[in-house]
């Protein structure tokens, strides 16, 4: 690895930014761990360094009215208005696969889950299906329920995608989080109707749930779950906004979507899973590569997320320290110290529940223009005692880029 380049740092030029997130990292004290959260009891000397020498608070990241997803988390951190352009992780999946979406379109993410016997939902991923026997599946759905109305579209393991096409269908619909209802039986969470308009939508994808079970069953991943369904959107985009350059990296659809509908460059890593086996040093050389030619790079990583809905906290604490020590760490030892970095979750998975929460999300961001306040470490206790203080909207952003920041 080679430092970054000084040269870019001359008077005059734009701040450059590495944010790292861990989706899902951020949780709550458990008993096992000394009452104790994960990253309080992991070993994660980069991301502390971040803190100690500078700026801490919270972001909230998932308001009360909105889902408690991933798209509504990340779009919160990257500043995005949710009132005016939040539209569903279908539409930003379809973005990052290239999937043009008409003005009848309506894409909504699908996973494939499996049930047990008595219609119980088991594992919202299907059991972290392989991408490749993921792609069968999709296929054979297609052979038996595709239509022209009708496309199931592969995407990353079990993260994949629904499409339905004509004016008689409608975005409003209701659609359950899978990874919120483990333990409960299927045929309770089916798609309804927000609205009348919604009625006909809401009756085909049930009709496709029922179906699709007959198609699986004798798959492991025997069944799908559609959700976050939603019409393509205006988002802005981050050069408009901040006059910058900006680059994503990351192994889902979800957030590549998102980075494409905001003028990032997307950047694929071989080897980046959306999974705890995951390339970080890959990730890491390609952030380290990516702030040369651009601004901002965002880098995200899933893995802690699925290990956290898993409720398997030995292994949460274990991919906290590989994000840290593999990912982090690398860049550390690599990037020119001008260079801003911060971290940070996009919200909070707790082991306890394996559900998403409200909480806001632990920031430390280092910048050299600024005097590091009294935080030593990264973690959700010690952040609250921060100089930044209790972030909203798009103040995260507002501070990495806006003018008359320090």
């Amino acid at each position: 690895m080679r430092p970054v380049c000084k040269t870019l740092f001359s008077m005059g030029a734009k701040r450059k930014v590495i944010v790292f997130l861990g989706d899902g990292m951020a949780d709550e004290p458990l008993p096992q761990l000394g009452n104790r959260t994960p990253l309080q009891a992991a070993n994660k000397p980069a991301m502390d360094r971040i803190a100690r020498e500078g700026r801490s608070g919270t972001l909230l990241t998932l308001p009360a009215g909105f889902p408690t997803s991933s798209d509504v988390a990340n779009m919160s951190v990257l500043g995005c208005d949710l009132q005016t352009e939040l539209c569903g992780r279908g539409p930003l999946e379809a973005a990052s696969q290239g999937i043009p979406l008409g003005p009848h379109d309506i894409a909504f993410r699908v996973n494939l889950v499996r049930g047990d016997g008595e219609g119980v939902l088991r594992d919202y991923s299907g059991g972290q299906i392989s991408k490749a026997d993921a792609a069968a599946a999709i296929a054979q759905l297609n052979a038996s329920l595709g239509s022209a109305s009708v496309r199931f579209y592969p995407g990353v393991s079990y993260r994949n995608l629904l499409i339905l096409s004509g004016p008689e269908f409608s975005a409003e619909v209701l659609c359950d989080k899978p990874d919120d209802n483990h333990g409960n039986l299927l045929a309770e969470h089916l798609p309804r109707a927000k609205t009348e308009a919604g009625r006909h939508t809401a009756a085909v994808l049930c009709d496709l749930i029922t179906r699709a079970h007959t198609v699986l069953q004798e798959a492991h991943a025997n069944a799908i779950w559609p959700w976050s369904g939603g019409r393509a959107g205006a988002i802005h985009k981050l050069t408009q906004r901040y006059g910058i350059t900006a680059a994503v990296i990351s192994a889902v659809d979800v957030i590549n979507g998102l980075g494409r509908c905001m003028g990032m460059e997307v950047i694929h890593v071989p080897g980046a899973t959306g999974y705890i086996d995951t390339h970080y040093e890959g990730k890491a050389d390609a952030a380290l590569a990516a702030i040369q030619t651009h601004d901002f790079v965002f880098v995200h990583v899933e893995g802690l997320d699925e290990v956290s809905h898993a409720q398997d906290a030995a292994l949460k604490i274990r991919a906290i320290e590989d994000f840290d020590r593999r990912l982090i760490g690398r860049v550390l030892a690599a990037v020119d110290p001008a260079v801003t970095l911060a971290v940070l979750p996009d919200h909070p998975v707790p082991v306890r529940t394996g559900k998403h929460t409200r909480t806001p999300v632990p920031v430390a961001i280092r910048c050299a223009a600024w005097t590091a306040d009294s935080v030593q470490t990264y973690d959700e206790a010690a952040c609250l005692q921060g100089a930044l203080g209790a972030l909203e909207g798009r103040a995260f952003m507002d501070l990495l880029f806006a003018e008359g920041q320090p």
